[in-house]
């Protein structure tokens, strides 16, 4: 009895076992491998892309909310734009006199260069050479090192008129991320990438009613001030544009180091230095007071803005506070 008994339950546990093996081996999950995350370059989107000047240093996150004036030139001479040279010293272009001036550390002013026709825009290139935007003749000049004679560099194709929003060529750009220039053609309503030796000139984008001011960011991205179109044109790196609007005309266009873009806006209506929070794009009125016609937009590594004025013949520094 107890060997029938010990058979049978030997039997059933036999049996059990088997079952049991093949339920696991029905029900054994699948297993899911876990997604490689792929890292690529980020989508391009409208937002305005930070920016800092070449010069500046960047303090990002501290947007200063205060800031204190003062009057550097004031007088006779009308100041058109503005530029940095290798010294760190302000240079402007005065385009009624057909002039190029340098501010000194004692206030006085220094004739450079003069028999100009209509000297407009600046750069300096880190070999100490000049390019200057010559407005009445749509040229391209350069003044190297130790020399007093501008060369042409480049005849831009456009021809300046007496219609409205046809003058020549106005603000120009350093484009230190490719070493070329940034040059609107007004008259055209083109921009153009100008190699440095002014042989090569590439079109960037059209369609602008009068392109003037142009600043170039840190990735190479291009902004430009639609004076007549009433807006900043910002040309990505793969050739899309875009327009940011809501100004009436703006003349010059610059970046601070927290990426707020600064914007001259010259309609007579707003004679106004305007920024435009890179975070919120909320626009925020800097400097009116005393303006008649503000033209040239420069920002130093100390977050000091200039602001140069052709009818109230000034230069203002805007000073953090």
């Amino acid at each position: 009895m107890i060997g029938k008994r010990t058979t049978f339950l030997c039997s059933l546990l036999l049996f059990c076992l088997i079952a049991f093996s093949s339920c696991i081996s029905q029900s054994s999950p699948s297993i899911t491998p876990t997604p490689t995350r792929t890292t690529g370059a980020p989508a391009l989107t409208p937002t305005i892309t930070p920016v800092v000047s070449p010069t500046s240093p960047g303090t990002p996150g501290i947007t200063p909310q205060h800031y204190k004036t003062r009057v550097i030139v004031s007088g006779r001479r009308r100041p058109d734009d503005l530029v940095f040279d290798p010294q760190g010293r302000l240079i402007f272009s005065d385009i009624s006199a057909g002039t190029i001036n340098r501010i000194n550390a004692d206030g006085s002013v220094t004739l450079l260069f003069s028999g100009l026709a209509g000297p407009e825009g600046l750069v300096y290139l880190p070999d100490g050479t000049l390019i200057i935007a010559e407005q009445r003749t749509n040229r391209i000049l350069q003044i190297a090192p130790g020399t007093s004679a501008p060369t042409v560099l480049r005849v831009l194709p456009g021809t300046p008129g007496r219609l409205n929003c046809k003058d020549g060529v106005d603000g120009i750009a350093l484009d230190p991320t490719s070493n070329t220039l940034i040059l609107p053609d007004s008259p055209t309503g083109n921009v153009y990438r100008m190699s440095l030796d002014g042989k090569k000139l590439t079109l960037l984008t059209g369609g602008i009613v009068r392109p003037v001011g142009a600043v170039v960011d840190k990735q190479g991205n291009v902004y430009i001030a639609d004076e007549c179109g009433g807006a900043v044109v910002r040309v990505a790196t793969d050739g899309r544009a875009t327009r940011i609007g809501g100004f009436g005309m703006p003349d010059d266009v610059a970046f601070d180091a927290q990426g707020n873009m600064l914007v001259i806006d010259l309609k007579p209506s707003i004679h106004a230095l305007i920024r435009v929070l890179q975070t919120t794009g909320t626009r925020e009125t800097l400097l009116s007071k005393g303006l008649i016609e503000p033209q040239g937009l420069l920002i130093d590594a100390r977050g000091n803005i200039y602001v140069a004025d052709d009818y109230a013949n000034t230069i203002t520094e805007l000073i953090p506070a």
